[in-house]
C-alpha cells in the first residue's frame, strides 16, 4: 500500500461503549500508518453534541471518518446515523459501521440510511485488529474525501 502524508493528523471519531471493544480498536490505530487523532464517546447523545460542536465539545475538530457502533446507550446508534446523514454540515463525513450484529435487518437499515459501509466486528483478537487496520488503510489512505474549510466543514 502506498503511504500518503497527511499534513495534519486524520480526525478519527470512534462511538463505542464496550471498552474492550475501544482499547482494541486504539492499539490497532496506533499500529497503523496513518498519523491520527482518536476521540471515543460512549453514546449517541455525546456523539451528535461532539459532530454539532455543543456544550463541551464547542472546539471540537470535525472528524475525517466515524466508527459507530450500532447497539449504544441513550441514543441508538441507528438514530445516531439517520441524523447524520439528515444534516448537511454531517452528511459527507463517511460512517463505518462496526458492530456485533449480524442480524440482515440491521445491514439492510444502516444501508438505507446512508452508512458508507457495515462492518460486523471479529471475535478474536487478530481479526478485530486485522479489520480496523483494514478501515484505516482503505478510508484514511487509499480514497479521497472532501477537503474541508478552517471551520472543519466541507467545502
Amino acid at each position: 500500500m502506498q503511504t500518503f502524508k497527511n499534513v495534519r493528523p486524520v480526525q478519527i471519531l470512534l462511538v463505542e461503549d464496550n471498552p474492550g471493544d475501544v482499547r482494541l480498536t486504539i492499539e490497532a490505530l496506533k499500529e497503523a500508518k496513518v498519523l491520527n487523532q482518536l476521540t471515543v464517546v460512549k453514546d449517541g447523545i455525546e456523539a451528535l453534541s461532539l459532530l454539532r460542536r455543543q456544550g463541551q465539545y464547542a472546539r471540537a475538530a470535525r472528524p475525517d471518518l466515524i466508527l459507530l457502533d450500532l447497539n449504544l446507550p441513550k441514543k441508538d446508534g441507528r438514530e445516531v446515523l439517520a441524523e447524520i446523514k439528515a444534516d448537511d454540515n454531517l452528511k459527507h463525513i463517511p460512517v463505518v459501521i462496526l458492530t456485533t450484529s449480524q442480524d440482515e435487518q440491521d445491514v439492510l437499515k444502516s444501508y438505507n440510511l446512508h452508512a458508507n459501509c457495515y462492518i460486523t466486528k471479529p471475535v478474536d483478537l487478530d481479526q478485530f485488529i486485522t479489520v480496523v487496520k483494514s478501515i484505516e488503510d482503505f478510508w484514511l489512505g487509499i480514497v479521497v474525501l472532501p477537503k474541508k474549510n478552517g471551520k472543519g466543514n466541507v467545502v
